[in-house]
């Protein structure tokens, strides 16, 4: 609208000077070398115009014809990059379809259009990964890393194919090397972590996080300074005291539901003589996470405690979180140190129907002491065989009787979680095996035990033989304390494994170890 407006201005102007001449005529005479040429005002200055704009045109075609050479030449060079990036993105385009053959196509074809441009390295690097050559995606990750404007490229790939080879020195040292040139290389800062941590480089890993903190979200970087300040503590906890309790504090304080912190830093205070604090420490845990390693340092708050006494602040405890198995099994554990097999049993109860393992060890330990009765105590040793397994500290597959602060496979910060080691499994198809007999569930259920022994009663055995089954559709996992397993029926192979699943290897049935066990009573009573 503005160039229209100046359009409309500027014609006007014009039109007003041709009225102006036009309105004011007159002549102009040139005497010049002995010429005498005379002629209107008007005439002179069409003349002038038509002059100029002929040497215009004339600058122009001689400007023009000056500057051809450099002109066709940036025509080639834009005609060049043209069909280079078309090259280019048809390449990129074959590498993430898997078309080997294209993608070294289109990458011959930018070498020689545009070898030297980012995008044409990272084509070739694609390409050789995709063929297999490893050698050759190397070469030209070392050529980007040794570019400013793709060196943190090039590092990422040398650190991919360090890990590929199994070379971890050389992966630390790319990562370490890129988290120097850009710190805000997320991947770079993460295998630099995991690095330190599992070196055991707390101090380490703490300033680097300290380092990344703005890149962090405040909730990721609140957990995870938690979890190296615990797992510092814990190293500090034997040679400095106060200031291990004060980064076991710190991280209670970022994180007031982490057991791992909340235990440490109560256990602490209380060697210091805090018991009131500590105590309100693990209540706090307790109530949003319940866990053994709260109720066993809840426990031992007060040394040199009387046992009852101890079971009294153990059932305050499990009262805040009712109806919750830790807090059941934290009861019993204290019951049966005070010998009240009463309330050990009353809190054992609701669990027997498909008691776990802990629960099954707990109710062996309650026969042998309240009632001597060896039969029984054997009898739930052999259940807690069969038993489903209780929760434990699990990551990539390992299975941990502690807590450890990363993953002693990958190193991953924060990676074990408190939980039933075969569960948090997607349910998926499974092969069925070739029909079998069934056995009866009381035949299945059969313990051998000595002539003095009266067997199982009938709820019993029908309760065992349930919890020896798998319930949720998943291989059953037998426990290594069976040191003479009988011979097993082909197991259920699911298509996918977790990464916690042993897997087929591990599974065994207890059924056919019962019957054999059966086929004795029947001699004995027949």
């Amino acid at each position: 609208m503005i160039r229209i407006v100046l359009f409309l201005i500027i014609v006007g102007a014009l039109s007003l000077g041709v009225a102006w001449l036009a309105d004011r005529p007159g002549d102009i005479v040139i005497l010049w070398q002995g010429l005498r040429i005379k002629t209107s005002v008007m005439v002179l200055v069409g003349g002038v115009a038509a002059a100029l704009a002929a040497l215009l045109l004339l600058w122009t075609l001689i400007r023009l014809i000056m500057r051809s050479p450099g002109l066709l030449s940036r025509h080639r060079h834009r005609r060049r990059g043209e069909r280079a990036y078309e090259a280019i993105s048809s390449g990129l385009i074959a590498v993430g379809a898997g078309d080997t053959a294209a993608a070294q196509k289109h990458a011959a074809a930018v070498n020689r259009l545009a070898p030297h441009e980012p995008l044409a390295l990272l084509l070739n690097a694609q390409s050789a990964q995709l063929s297999g050559d490893r050698e050759g995606a190397e070469r030209t990750f070392r050529a980007m890393a040794s570019r400013a404007d793709t060196k943190p490229l090039g590092l990422h790939g040398l650190f991919v194919e360090a890990h590929r080879r199994n070379d971890p020195v050389s992966a630390r040292a790319y990562a370490e090397e890129a988290a120097r040139t850009a710190p805000s290389l997320g991947w770079a800062s993460r295998a630099v972590l995991e690095a330190r941590c599992k070196d055991g480089d707390w101090a380490g890993a703490l300033a680097l996080l300290e380092a990344n903190a703005r890149t962090l979200a405040s909730d990721i970087y609140r957990r995870q300074r938690a979890v190296l300040l615990t797992a510092h503590a814990r190293v500090l906890e034997n040679t400095d005291h106060d200031r291990a309790k004060a980064m076991a504090l710190e991280a209670q304080k970022l994180a007031p539901t982490f057991v791992p912190a909340a235990s440490l830093a109560a256990r602490l205070l209380a060697e210091g003589g805090q018991q009131r604090k500590a105590a309100r420490i693990i209540d706090k845990a307790w109530r949003a996470n319940p866990h053994p390693d709260l109720a066993q340092a809840y426990a031992e708050l007060r040394s040199g405690e009387a046992a009852r006494d101890k079971l009294k602040r153990i059932e305050a405890l499990a009262a805040k979180v009712p109806g919750h198995i830790e807090g059941a099994l934290a009861t019993a554990r204290a019951a049966l140190n005070a010998q009240e097999f009463a309330k050990a049993r009353a809190a054992l109860e609701p669990y027997l129907a498909a008691p776990t393992r802990r629960i099954a060890l707990l109710m062996a330990e309650l026969e042998r002491l309240e009632r001597n009765d060896v039969g029984r105590a054997r009898e739930w040793l052999a259940r807690a065989v069969h038993a489903p397994p209780d929760p434990a500290w699990t990551a990539d597959g390992h299975v941990s009787d502690q807590w450890l602060p990363a993953s002693p496979v990958t190193g991953r910060l924060d990676a074990l979680e408190w939980r039933v080691p075969v569960t948090g499994v997607t349910s998926a198809p499974v092969i069925e095996p070739e029909p079998t007999a069934i056995v009866p569930a009381p035949l299945a259920s059969a313990v051998t035990t000595t002539d003095d022994e009266p067997p199982a009663d009938q709820s019993t055995s029908t309760a065992e033989a349930s919890s020896s089954r798998p319930t949720d559709g998943q291989p059953h996992q037998i426990s290594k304390l069976e040191t003479n397993p009988a011979p097993k029926p082909e197991p259920i192979i699911p298509l996918i494994h977790a990464p916690d699943d042993p897997g087929p290897d591990a599974v065994e049935e207890s059924e056919p170890r019962a019957e054999q066990e059966n086929n004795g009573w029947r001699k004995i009573f027949g």
